[in-house]
């Protein structure tokens, strides 16, 4: 059996996390703090087993902040650029969030779900996307 190896990059090249095996989950996300963290209407990213982490090089730093439901959320993002990378969660157990944009893969899965829909730009309609709580466009 073939197993996938990706590699994650910041900007500057200077962080690398590389990935074996598939995600567990691929979603979007346009709660308000994923439109802030990404600069844009919404957040693409692959959630992977901490396991599924062979290797990760360069700085990072984080910050952390708590999240609707209560728990904690932390963004991890390059020392040099400032690009995040991934993501942990008091809500992951033993996973990360990897940030789908840094993989440079225009084959990558679409996501599964767009979680805080309400949330979403009224434009948006990720097509054949459903929407956590409701129907796809």
């Amino acid at each position: 059996m073939h197993s996938s190896i990706r590699t994650a990059t910041c900007s500057c090249r200077k962080v690398k996390l590389v990935c074996t095996g598939e995600p567990r989950r691929v979603y979007a996300c346009s709660c308000i703090e994923c439109q802030r963290c990404t600069g844009t209407a919404f957040s693409y990213r692959a959630i992977y087993p901490q396991a599924a982490v062979s290797s990760q090089t360069g700085e990072t730093k984080s910050w952390r902040r708590i999240g609707p439901s209560g728990g904690w959320l932390e963004q991890h993002f390059c020392a040099d650029c400032g690009s995040v990378v991934f993501m942990t969660a008091e809500a992951l157990k033993d996973a990360i969030s990897l940030s789908v944009g840094c993989l440079e893969d225009p084959g990558f899965p679409p996501p599964q779900m767009l979680h805080w829909p309400e949330r979403r730009p009224q434009w948006l309609c990720l097509d054949g996307i459903p929407e956590a709580g409701r129907p796809s466009c």
